[in-house]
């Protein structure tokens, strides 16, 4: 925390100085200046303490190990696609970050127990990011069997693997934090992608359950709620100005989130900051949770004609 005098950065508008560099990070430009200085202020540092993340070569899971490795944690960035975890591991490692990468499909126990023990052989293990996922979007009535096991072992499954081979380790750590990223379409019905909404529903129960018998050994489970973000998994949805702008439409907000909009949700869940907060689902969404899920019809009825609808 800095102590010297403020100055005027504004009309009205008093800060105390910023410093060039925040860890090994960029100077934030005058928009981000306040809430750069209250991050300094209130954050604490994890040094010493490791993350793993699923899902973590790219786009939220990514996000969130450069929050977490800003801040001291050593991360361990989990995925199926070993060439985008390497890349990844590049970038943070040239900021500064200590990260190793482990190649895991969230759906193989054996795999996940892996990922878990190298959390663990790394650094003080009390942080967990359950991102790993995958969606589909097809009439219910054309869904098959095979799409609706892929998402729900993906979604579900795969986050229930991570929170059963993290907790060991975390409460042998004197406990820590699990964070899951679930979907403003656990809440919200999204046409033409149940195995999606079905999976994200049963995550946010997995993680008041997680929460409720986990507490006793000092771990904490909580899940963070997004909206329409763009990355990878979204393009189909991103890629279509018509579905775009019915979901801006249901923003108060009025726009799409970021990655790290997500990331800021879950570092804040995943520090001190948040000790006494368990077994919650916090929207970041722009306030789509207020209004309904969007309208795919038009999509479908483009993609799949008059089969679209059971007849």
């Amino acid at each position: 925390m800095h102590t010297t005098a403020p100055q005027q950065v504004g009309a009205g508008q008093c800060a105390p100085p910023v410093p060039a560099k925040y860890g090994w990070w960029s100077r934030p430009s005058a928009t981000s200046t306040a809430w750069a200085i209250g991050y300094e202020m209130t954050m604490t540092r994890l040094d010493g303490q490791s993350a793993l993340i699923t899902g973590g070569g790219s786009g939220i899971g990514l996000a969130c190990a450069t929050q977490l490795a800003r801040d001291g944690a050593t991360v361990v960035l989990a995925g199926r696609n070993a060439e985008k975890l390497a890349g990844a591991a590049a970038g943070l490692s040239a900021a500064g970050a200590s990260v190793h990468i482990i190649v895991c499909d969230v759906t193989d126990e054996a795999q996940v127990q892996a990922a878990c023990a190298l959390a663990a052989e790394v650094g003080r293990f009390t942080m967990v990011v359950a991102n790993a996922g995958t969606g589909s979007a097809a009439p219910l009535h054309l869904t098959t069997l095979e799409d609706w096991n892929g998402v729900l072992g993906a979604n579900l499954t795969g986050a229930f693997l991570t929170i059963k081979h993290s907790a060991s380790h975390l409460a042998h750590s004197g406990g820590g934090a699990i964070v899951a990223i679930s979907s403003i379409a656990a809440p919200r019905t999204h046409r033409y992608m149940t195995p999606y909404c079905v999976s994200k529903a049963g995550l946010e129960m997995l993680v008041q359950q997680a929460a409720d018998e986990l507490g006793s050994v000092g771990i904490r489970a909580n899940a963070v709620r997004p909206s329409l973000v763009p990355t990878d998994i979204s393009l189909g949805l991103t890629g279509s100005p018509e579905i775009v702008a019915d979901y801006l439409d249901q923003m108060p907000l009025g726009r799409l989130g970021t990655v790290d909009d997500i990331a800021n949700s879950v570092r804040f869940l995943l520090g001190e900051e948040s000790s006494w907060i368990t077994g919650q689902c916090i929207s970041t969404d722009g306030g789509h949770h207020l209004r309904r899920g969007p309208n795919l019809t038009p999509l479908m009825e483009m993609v799949m004609g008059a089969d679209a609808h059971p007849h």
